[in-house]
């Protein structure tokens, strides 16, 4: 399994403990930043797991934040992209089994980091049910054609 893993400033110490979490159980990390504790824009590495995720280099990503919501904002922004913020483990499962989500996120200022393992260990066991639940998985997607389908038309609109 590989893990996209992607951070802002607040959150550089809980991604390296993070990553060395993963690690140790034996998962490759692609760690695409920021390495650094000065200030940056969150959108952007929200945006690199993203894609990460969508074109396959990545089976999952994990984005850390302040408060887990700008980051996954961001990357929920990226057609095929079903992230969350959780703050607790049974959120983190559910939204594996009944929403495929690809992306974790959460907050360094909102958990430590001995639960954000205990998040990231029952979301990455957890395994999608389908069944009933792809009926919502397929209305996602639509919701995601129709957006492209918009953008094009105004694009087109003003040539």
């Amino acid at each position: 399994m590989k893990i996209a893993i992607g951070n802002d400033h607040v959150a550089l110490k809980m991604k390296l403990q993070i990553k060395e979490y993963l690690q140790e159980n034996e998962i490759e990390v692609i760690d695409v930043g920021t390495h650094s504790s000065e200030r940056c824009d969150y959108p952007i590495y929200g945006e690199k797991v993203a894609e990460l995720v969508v074109s396959g280099e990545a089976d999952y990503g994990i984005l850390i934040c302040g408060t887990g919501v700008g980051i996954s904002l961001s990357a929920n922004k990226v057609n095929g992209i079903r992230a969350c913020v959780c703050s607790e483990p049974y959120s983190a499962k559910l939204s594996k089994q009944h929403n495929n989500t690809n992306i974790l996120a959460f907050g360094s200022r909102v958990i430590g980091i001995e639960l954000a393992k205990m998040i990231v260990s029952e979301w990455l066991n957890a395994k999608y049910e389908g069944g009933r639940h792809q009926k919502r998985i397929d209305m996602i997607r639509e919701i995601e054609k129709k957006q492209l389908f918009k953008l094009s038309e105004k694009k087109e609109d003003k040539s």
